[in-house]
């Protein structure tokens, strides 16, 4: 039998939304109710477990480094002592780093292969930037909606410690973002769509972006709306 060549592969009727998101700005409620509203799998954390189990390593170490800057010194470190290329999951180097990337965007390529679905963050509109039926989101609010939002989730926060989680994790996942990819995390040129969640409800998010897909791909396979 003759391989499949990768355009064969993706030439079907599924659709893969990917969804990068600003801490605090429901990103991750708005990829779950997507899904949910077109009938497509989702991925979030599950993306990290069934990752880890695929690379045969654990999920605290996949959940450990996600959505993490690189640890250059380490890597450094690992190579100058000599570190074998054959054990690159055990510590958190540079090394290991890398492969988590690999396994990672390997199950992701895997993913839009084979099925409709909205995956959450880990740079997947990039992973999949030579896919051909991908729909890229990122969502955004202002700070203090994000705050908002966040304390609402979290009471035991203050609002001033709220923020500062807010920064610091936009800051990782801009690192991240920036380091593997060659685009700009959150900049309106890396992505189909750019959402402000403070500007409309999630319901008429969801709307926007099932129009959006039905006019983009017209013989995508979309659950009845409800």
């Amino acid at each position: 039998m003759t391989p499949m060549k990768d355009s064969e592969k993706t030439d079907n009727r599924h659709v893969t939304i990917t969804v990068g998101r600003q801490f605090g700005s429901g990103g991750r409620e708005i990829g779950r109710r997507i899904a949910e509203a077109f009938g497509f799998r989702y991925y979030d954390k599950e993306l990290l477990h069934e990752a880890a189990r695929r690379a045969g390593v654990s999920t605290e170490f996949f959940e450990k480094n996600d959505e993490r800057f690189p640890s250059f010194l380490n890597g450094i470190f690992s190579f100058a002592f000599g570190m074998s290329p054959t054990n690159i999951y055990a510590g958190s180097t540079s090394i290991s780093d890398d492969s988590l990337y690999r396994a990672q965007s390997d199950f992701i390529r895997s993913l839009a292969d084979t099925d409709s679905c909205v995956i959450v963050g880990r740079s997947s509109d990039y992973v999949l930037r030579d896919h051909p039926r991908t729909v890229d989101l990122f969502v955004h609010a202002p700070m203090e909606r994000c705050v908002d939002r966040i304390v609402a989730r979290d009471p035991s926060l203050t609002r001033e410690k709220a923020r500062a989680r807010a920064e610091k994790i936009n800051r990782l996942r801009a690192n991240y973002y920036n380091f593997y990819t060659d685009k700009t995390w959150g900049a309106a040129s890396s992505y189909d769509l750019t959402l402000d969640t403070s500007l409309l409800t999630v319901d008429q998010i969801v709307d926007l972006v099932r129009r959006y897909v039905v006019m983009r791909f017209p013989d995508a396979l979309l659950a009845v709306p409800r």
